[in-house]
């Protein structure tokens, strides 16, 4: 019986790959990956594009290759599952007493979590901005969410809207060469990133 191997891959730095990593990588026989033109950069295994539209018609394949051999996930960039395809089969490998094991590294929340000045202590990750998701802000907790930058305006007006024209933090392009900490006002960052690049992460502590 095989295992399911779920590798964190670098968000933007190849050198944050760990040894570990590297080496699951390389003895695993297939690579579950978003994108295999993007996974083929970081590693040259077998690779089986696996991206949330085909993951459920996907899953009876890749039960079938753990017959015969170790399998590893891994997301374009960061830990898999975290807004990105991959809990279904990890259920599935569970009910059916697949072993899984997670190969720890690096994660665009928690670089931007530890980095913002904001209290680490309790926080609530919402996924991608939602509107939708603002209800869940609970004022004891950072809250982050993740951005993309066609989006990025329209997710802060809406959050003003919502909690009026708090500090927040944001980070781009996290271990990246443009990598930037932005620190300051709802109403000055709509200022500041009137053509937002990048991918972004959010994050703020209402009072």
């Amino acid at each position: 019986m095989g295992t399911l191997y779920i590798v964190a891959t670098p968000i933007g730095n190849r050198e944050d790959l760990s040894p570990r990593a590297k080496r699951i990588l390389e003895s695993v026989s297939v690579v579950l990956c978003e994108d295999t033109r993007h996974t083929g950069l970081l590693i040259k295994n077998r690779l089986l594009s696996f991206y949330e539209e085909t993951e459920d018609k996907r899953i009876p394949e890749i039960i079938e290759l753990f017959k015969t051999s170790d399998v590893a996930l891994v997301s374009d960039a960061g830990t898999p599952l975290i807004s990105d395809p991959g809990f279904r089969l990890v259920r599935e490998c569970i009910k059916r007493k697949i072993p899984v094991v997670s190969i720890p590294g690096p994660s665009a929340v928690l670089a931007a979590l530890t980095s913002s000045g904001l209290p680490p202590d309790k926080f609530l990750f919402l996924g991608f901005f939602d509107k939708k998701n603002i209800s869940y802000i609970q004022k004891e907790f950072t809250t982050i969410f993740y951005c993309a930058p066609h989006k990025l305006l329209r997710n802060l007006t809406d959050l003003k809207d919502a909690v009026g024209d708090i500090d927040i933090v944001l980070a781009r392009e996290l271990t990246k060469m443009h990598e930037e900490l932005w620190r300051g006002k709802i109403s000055e960052a709509l200022e500041y990133f009137k053509t937002p690049q990048g991918e972004f992460v959010l994050l703020f502590r209402c009072a």
